[in-house]
């Protein structure tokens, strides 16, 4: 523990945001209880932000945000926010993951007890995809060039961001219990080496890095094969690596095995900063309607109480939103909303804290 306690930089977000940031604070709190201080700053970013003052983070208040023991993120972006160029206008992935040099997308895919999801027959669906952060095709935002005829946007990797994102992922493998299909501790690099030059440079430093962890098991899967064995086996896997687009897609794949992107934190983590996020967009047309989904919020507060050395304020959380969902308090709704509300949702999840 801290003795000082915590200073949390809070961005509300758009839309939905504000509602799910708030009930992570209240899950965060009731977690931490008298033992663990956490002290909340609430900042101003984001699409309205943006549209109100041109930008979508000033100076100022990312100075601040780098001070912060860690940052809780909610979903930002507007879609009649948009820059001069036609791209959304506020977003702050792209100043945030590179100012921060928050190198690692960390994604926990769990399938939670009572959840209904897709897949037939019983599922036992545990695996994080670490999804590299700062470069990849990602990296041209903004950059790419062209007239009407043609535009190209370029993918770059570093021997240097490989090699982090890769030793992250053993590393993380070494701390998990390993695939639920038989409890081997794996990493699995995802590429398509077969095509681009640039995924072979991924897979040949992976497969360099490996050499120092024969304990962690090393498997290789095509995108395109990925993508289906994340649907067909998911039990098979424990963590997986790979490029920043590739992992912004899969992860959406993967989060739909488990009862969709409202069931799934991510974490954006870097060797001095961190901030911590679902992985859905601000759905403002529910925005204060209380129909939207908290659980990814909560347990993107679960992965801030881990990342700030208070692991089991962390794992207070994970295993209160499994009571809530066993218990038949939380219950997800096909449209993706929770049966009774938002707010119904914290109250279960406090509630099994206090049981």
């Amino acid at each position: 523990m801290h003795t000082g306690g915590y200073d949390i930089g809070v961005v509300p977000g758009d839309g939905i945001g504000p509602e799910l940031v708030g009930s992570a604070q209240e899950v965060l709190t009731a977690a931490a209880g008298d033992g663990v201080e956490v002290r909340f700053h609430v900042e101003d970013a984001g699409a309205d932000t943006y549209r109100r003052t041109g930008t979508a983070c000033s100076d100022e208040t990312f100075d601040r945000l780098r001070s912060y023991d860690g940052i809780l993120k909610g979903p930002v972006g507007l879609p009649g926010v948009r820059r001069p160029d036609g791209t959304e206008g506020g977003l702050l992935g792209g100043l945030l993951r590179g100012g921060l040099d928050t190198y690692v997308n960390e994604r926990p895919i769990s399938l939670l007890p009572g959840v209904d999801g897709p897949l037939r027959g019983e599922r036992r669906i545990d695996h994080v995809i670490v999804r590299e952060n700062t470069e990849g095709l990602y990296l041209a935002r903004g950059l790419g060039v062209g007239n009407e005829r043609a535009v190209v946007d370029q993918l770059l990797m570093t021997r240097e961001g490989v090699e982090r994102v890769v030793r992250y992922a053993f590393e993380l493998a070494r701390r998990r219990p390993g695939a639920p299909a038989d409890g081997v501790h794996r990493v699995t690099c995802v590429d398509k080496a077969n095509v681009l030059r640039s995924f072979a440079f991924f897979r040949r430093i992976f497969d360099e890095i490996a050499e120092e962890y024969p304990d962690v098991q090393t498997d290789h899967r095509y995108a395109d094969a990925a993508g289906h064995d994340l649907v067909v086996d998911p039990e098979h896997f424990d963590v997986l690596v790979m490029e920043n687009f590739l992992g912004d897609i899969l992860s959406d794949v993967a989060a739909a095995t488990v009862g969709g992107l409202g069931m799934c934190p991510g974490g954006n983590i870097g060797d001095a900063h961190a901030y911590f996020e679902p992985i859905h967009g601000s759905a403002p047309a529910i925005a204060g309607r209380d129909l939207a989904n908290p659980v990814s919020q909560i347990l993107a507060a679960a992965m801030l109480a881990d990342h700030l050395g208070e692991r089991p304020v962390g794992d207070r959380i994970r295993a209160a939103v499994r009571t809530g969902f066993a218990r038949g308090d939380i219950v997800i709704l096909p449209s993706g909303s929770p049966k009774d509300g938002t707010d119904a949702v914290t109250r279960a999840v406090i509630g099994a804290l206090e049981s």
